[in-house]
C-alpha cells in the first residue's frame, strides 16, 4: 500500500473507504477544492479508472490508495487526523463460514471514531434494509447516527453507480449520517443482521475429500 501525498494544512480531510471508480470523491472534491479527499479501494482496475478521471478533471485535492482500507485506518492512520470517513454500500455477508468478514465491526466502529476529530462524521449508505438497520445501531456506541431523509442535496441523482442502479430498481436507501460522540457509550453491540438458523439461508459446502 503506497501513501498519498501528504495533506495539506487547514484544509478538512474526507476519507471514502472502498471508493470504487471515486465517482463520489472526484465530485466532491471538485465542488469543494478547498477540502482534500482520499479514496481508499482494493480492486486496482476501479482505483486506475478513478485516478485517470481526477486528473483528467482537474481535482488535484483527489487523491487515491490501492489496498485494504480497514488495514489503512489500524496501521497508518494517525487519531483525531480526519473529518469525515464515508462508507458507500458495504458488502453484507449471509454464508455461516464469512459472517466475520463483514468490515463494519466494532472494532471498526471503535477505531473510526479515533481517527475521526472531534465533531467529525461517519456517513454509511446501503440499499439493505436489515443491513441498514444493523448499522444504524452498531454504530450508536460510538456515534450519534440519524438518517438523512430523501436523496443528498449535492447528488439527487445519487453519489455512487450503486446508489444510482439502486434508485432505478426503486429499492429503499438508508443514508445515515453519523456524528462522532465525545465519549463512547457503554452499550452492547446489536444482534447480526441475520439469523444464521434461518432456514434458507446460504451456507459454505465444505468440501470432503474423496475417499
Amino acid at each position: 500500500m503506497v501513501d498519498p501525498l501528504p495533506w495539506r494544512d487547514g484544509a478538512r480531510r474526507i476519507v471514502d473507504i472502498g471508493c470504487g471508480d471515486g465517482q463520489f470523491v472526484i465530485a466532491a472534491a471538485t465542488s469543494h477544492p478547498e477540502d482534500d479527499y482520499l479514496g481508499i479501494e482494493r480492486i486496482a482496475p476501479l482505483l486506475e479508472r478513478a485516478a485517470k478521471r481526477a486528473k483528467e478533471g482537474g481535482a488535484t485535492n483527489a487523491r487515491f490508495i490501492a489496498g485494504d482500507a480497514v488495514a489503512w485506518l489500524f496501521g497508518r492512520c494517525e487519531d483525531a487526523s480526519i473529518d469525515e470517513v464515508h462508507v458507500y454500500h458495504p458488502q453484507p455477508y449471509y454464508d455461516s463460514a464469512e459472517a466475520g468478514l463483514g468490515m463494519l465491526t466494532a472494532a471498526f466502529f471503535g477505531r473510526v471514531w479515533r481517527v475521526l476529530r472531534p465533531g467529525g462524521l461517519l456517513v454509511l449508505q446501503t440499499d439493505h434494509k436489515s443491513y441498514g438497520k444493523y448499522l444504524l445501531e452498531a454504530a450508536r456506541a460510538h456515534f450519534e447516527p440519524e438518517l438523512l431523509q430523501g436523496p443528498w442535496p449535492d447528488a439527487p441523482q445519487g453519489r455512487t453507480q450503486r446508489e444510482r442502479v439502486a434508485l432505478r430498481k426503486k429499492l429503499g436507501i438508508l443514508r445515515i449520517l453519523a456524528k462522532r460522540r465525545s465519549a463512547p457509550l457503554d452499550v452492547q453491540p446489536p444482534p447480526a443482521y441475520f439469523d444464521l438458523a434461518r432456514p434458507g439461508l446460504k451456507k459454505r459446502r465444505v468440501k470432503r475429500p474423496r475417499p
